[in-house]
């Protein structure tokens, strides 16, 4: 009766947008006859209990087939970072350029094809064009695009069902997240905290595309959060704190969880008196209502671009002998937060501890320091020809004009690139980069933007790195927030990770190749050269009694690799070799 139930369990979850909305238990589980979302399942976990391909025979995997994208995105500007999904035998890509492709599974031909037709004007787009990932749901499926535009399409014809202009790009927000589908709505949040914007999210209906609820992410007079900003200026109202992931959700408590960026302007803490919330932080808020319900923050002030674009993972882990529901998120500063995803408060202990003082910075006094290990170096061990070392490079050493160079970069820690996590081990993958940075910045006499202005508001600048990073990837226990194993790779690691109950973790490599590793211990067990950038994390699924692996080869902006347009699959029944790496 057991084995009875767990299949049916599984048909459901293989049929998605048709049926929706579902039991909770069933849109929480990971996904088997299918990928419906970026991330897998409402947990984000990335996590596939699929065992057909395992770390015993994965040396056999090969590619079934590999499909062009007609050259979309596949230019110097763009960079390809989305998650395919699948559904119903069909692959779902979009592309830098917001274009999105059909493609069967069983051919590898382009079923149809959505183009964007992007405006090369703008000029509001802050780290590549990009997009991450598309939602499914109520048989369409919808695109936050560059422009500010939500779409959804037809998911058997790709004809637009509507449109919404949800933010004005001139004002300063584009649309890189993947939106979330979400019990008849669409859930999205808005980049552009480089650009004086306001934080948000927003729920539109998914029938027509009507707003449903607007959560602000700078509280405004009166709100939760509104005294942590001056009282004597509008920054608030310029106060960043946008949204670059997609968030999880807890249907059973009916909350709604994402993490945020940093607080405006990005390097002078001088004009924003405060620990600017709801900046740097993790946030849960009623998925019908898009009410508050609690937050955690990060970093207090943050001068140092710390922000938090690693979508959070949701998961139920044994700690001290009880089960909790579990949040987690990996972020800038090298750290995984561990929070109970009811109220907020951290599961395993997070400290405030003071640190080093910049008076014109208007620095907190203290910080959050997560109990447990980080996953990439948080001094630097030795000073860099031509630098001086100040606090011997720490994290949250503060800074001025001058400048001075510390760990973790901003491009360091961990970024936009997806972790994974196994519910069986309660291992956290996380992919990140170790790197020094000139944190260079703070102005006395700073303007506050008028509103409505779109154009870049740092305070500062992007010091850049004075000697090569290197990529971090490595497994936490979530029991105890401890490193199980952890790797250098020679490049950065950009790309997320998906990882199944086969013992592996899919990650892919900027030099072009997919890789699985052995969960247990990181180890290399197969590789696969796709030609360009696998800046993306890939996606796992079982279709026709079949396990495949879809991934997106297209390079990357900040990952400085090769351009493509290919999307490939992957079966133990493959026949297609590797192809030399680009030049």
């Amino acid at each position: 009766m057991k084995k009875f139930a767990l299949a049916a369990l599984v048909v459901l979850i293989g049929s998605t947008s048709a049926v929706y909305p579902q039991r909770p238990e069933e849109l929480t589980a990971p996904p088997t006859n299918s990928w419906p979302k970026s991330g897998g399942n409402l947990f984000n976990q990335n996590y596939s209990p699929l065992t057909q391909i395992n770390r015993e025979n994965v040396g056999k995997m090969k590619a079934v087939w590999r499909a062009s994208l007609s050259g979309s995105g596949n230019g110097a500007k763009y960079s390809g970072e989305a998650q395919p999904i699948f559904h119903d035998g069909y692959v779902y890509i979009v592309t830098g350029a917001d274009d999105v492709f059909s493609i069967g599974v069983k051919t590898g031909e382009t079923h149809w094809k959505y183009e964007a037709r992007l405006d090369d004007k703008i000029t509001t787009i802050c780290c590549g064009w990009t997009s991450r990932g598309l939602a499914l749901g109520e048989g369409k499926i919808y695109v936050g695009q560059l422009d500010g535009r939500l779409v959804a399409l037809d998911e058997k014809t790709g004809k637009t069902a509507w449109a919404v202009q949800a933010e004005p790009w001139q004002e300063g927000y584009t649309i890189t997240a993947a939106p979330l589908y979400f019990d008849g709505m669409v859930i999205v949040g808005f980049a552009g905290g480089e650009n004086g914007t306001r934080g948000r999210v927003k729920a539109y209906d998914a029938k027509d595309g009507h707003l449903i609820w607007t959560f602000y992410t700078i509280p405004g007079p009166g709100e939760v959060g509104h005294d942590t900003w001056p009282s004597d200026n509008d920054a608030w109202k310029h106060g960043g704190a946008t949204v670059w992931q997609t968030p999880a959700v807890d249907p059973v408590l009916g909350l709604i969880y994402f993490t945020t960026g940093n607080p405006g302007p990005d390097f002078n803490g001088r004009i924003r008196r405060g620990d600017n919330l709801f900046s740097v932080s993790v946030l849960a808020v009623e998925a019908k209502t898009g009410k508050y319900r609690w937050h955690f923050q990060q970093v207090h002030h943050d001068i140092w671009d710390y922000d938090s674009p690693n979508p959070v993972i949701l998961f139920d882990v044994r700690i001290n002998g009880r089960v909790r529901k579990a949040v987690a998120e990996a972020s800038k500063t090298g750290w995984v937060y561990i929070l109970d995803r009811i109220t907020g408060k951290p599961l395993i202990g997070i400290d405030e501890k003071p640190v080093p003082q910049e008076p014109r910075q208007l620095t907190s006094a203290t910080q959050p320091f997560p109990r447990g290990d980080a996953f990439v170096p948080h001094e630097i061990d030795i000073a860099p020809e031509g630098f001086t070392l100040v606090n011997q490079g720490r994290i949250f050493t503060p800074f001025w004009a001058d400048g001075v160079i510390a760990k973790p970069a901003p491009r360091g820690g961990a970024n936009w690139p997806p972790s994974s996590y196994d519910p069986a081990s309660n291992y956290f993958y996380v992919c990140g980069t170790d790197s020094v940075n000139l944190f260079k910045g703070g102005e006395e006499n700073q303007t506050i933007p008028a509103e409505g202005a779109g154009g870049r508001y740092l305070g500062g600048a992007f010091g850049g790195a004075p000697i090569p990073g290197t990529g971090i990837f490595a497994a936490l226990d979530m029991k105890t927030n401890r490193l199980v194993w952890q790797q250098r790779w020679k490049d950065n690691c950009y790309s997320g990770s998906v990882t199944t109950a086969g013992g592996l973790v899919f990650v892919g490599r900027s030099d072009g190749r997919l890789t699985a590793l052995d969960s247990s211990n990181g180890k290399l067990v197969w590789e696969f050269q796709t030609g360009a950038g696998v800046n993306a994390p890939p996606a796992v699924f079982q279709y026709e009694g079949e396990e495949y692996v879809v991934a997106y080869s297209a390079g990357n902006l900040f990952a400085n690799s090769s351009r493509g347009d290919s999307i490939w699959v992957f079966s133990l029944k493959g026949t297609m070799d590797p192809v030399p790496a680009a030049k």
